[in-house]
């Protein structure tokens, strides 16, 4: 097995998937040349290239972690070909002001609204199935009822009821 093949392997164990896959994905359904799309997570774009390629195994910045995993969430939200070009560019400068937590900064809102929902959804997401949320909700339902309960709403639910939970219970 080649360096790159191991890289590209660990990086599907890492993050569900070759980080080419997502990128690829992103810059499709976004409209985003991979330029952009490493300005709005934050990298340069060497860097976006090289984790592409398998250059690079990991990213070890949580912020563009979160940024990476709030374009997911976009990317694969049922209304997203309904958004005029300049929503959806709205949606990706609201991304790229994301901080490390998933929300908004203060100094480029003026606001903290619960953004941070969209992040825990990406990031359930990311890490596993449909099937495998609700398997491991299913397990906890007995024990501990209120986890059970945000893995359902963040790994399983709408993304409108997973703002209103955080909304609810974060702010």
């Amino acid at each position: 097995m080649s360096d790159v093949d191991q890289v590209r392997a660990q990086q599907a164990q890492w993050y569900g998937e070759e980080l080419g896959e997502t990128v690829r994905r992103l810059t499709t359904a976004l409209g985003l040349t991979q330029g952009q799309l490493a300005a709005t997570v934050g990298l340069s774009a060497p860097m976006l290239s090289q984790l592409a390629s398998g250059q690079r195994a990991k990213i070890a910045n949580p912020a563009v972690l979160v940024r990476l995993q709030a374009l997911q969430a976009l990317a694969v939200d049922p209304g997203l070909t309904e958004l005029s070009r300049a929503e959806l560019a709205r949606r990706v400068d609201q991304v790229r002001a994301q901080d490390s937590t998933g929300l908004l900064s203060t100094a480029a809102t003026g606001t903290q609204p619960a953004s941070g929902a969209a992040a825990v959804q990406a990031l359930l997401r990311a890490v596993a199935s449909a099937g495998e949320v609700a398997s491991a909700a299913d397990l906890l339902t007995t024990d501990h009822p209120g986890l059970a309960h945000v893995l359902r709403v963040y790994g399983l639910g709408r993304t409108a009821e997973a703002r209103e939970h955080f909304a609810r219970t974060v702010d």
